[in-house]
């Protein structure tokens, strides 16, 4: 499953990163989110509460930061488990670019589900990780920029696609996962 999105904040690119890399701000930002902690620069752990149609679980999340690139951007990989709901395994890149007046956040990620989660279908799956991820990329636009929205990048097509918004971790919860993945990572 393959996620993309990109939000236009009226905040210094400067600014956008150290909050991407703010523990206290990616835990209020990320739909469910119990706990998140900080383990090294490049290392995270989180607990979500996610709901992906049927299924409610708690999500233990585990988060690698890599190809950091202060202040443009960086990659999440990592892996949410919740016992007999499933697994979640993804990685995210998150971009960062100067545009005139704001800072221009772009996001994509790859996702896979096992478990309980892979049987409730890809449709219902794909609808509810792109809503928890259009959810999380919101709260973090707005909460530097409260008239930031989603944008629609130029490459895209004329006809209205899913709506996606931000972080990083499992499934709903993996995406979740990835989406604090990308946070934490600026950390």
């Amino acid at each position: 499953m393959n996620i993309t999105g990109e939000y236009r904040i009226a905040a210094p690119r400067q600014q956008v990163w150290e909050a991407l890399n703010d523990a206290a701000v990616l835990k209020e930002c990320i739909p469910g989110c119990q706990s998140l902690n900080k383990l090294s620069d490049t290392e995270i752990e989180a607990s979500i509460l996610a709901q992906l149609g049927p299924v409610k679980a708690l999500f233990a999340a585990r988060i690698t930061l890599a190809d950091l690139n202060p202040p443009n951007g960086y990659t999440l990989s990592g892996e949410g488990k919740s016992g007999a709901a499933g697994f979640g395994r993804g990685e995210a890149r998150v971009m960062l670019s100067e545009v005139p007046g704001a800072t221009l956040l772009q996001y994509t990620a790859d996702l896979k589900l096992g478990g309980k989660l892979a049987q409730l279908g890809s449709r219902l799956l794909e609808g509810t990780t792109r809503k928890l991820a259009d959810e999380f990329f919101a709260r973090f636009s707005t909460r530097l920029d409260s008239a930031a929205q989603r944008t629609v990048p130029a490459s895209a097509p004329a006809t209205p696609g899913p709506r996606v918004s931000l972080i990083w971790l499992a499934g709903a919860a993996l995406l979740l996962v990835a989406l604090a993945w990308w946070l934490l990572r600026s950390h």
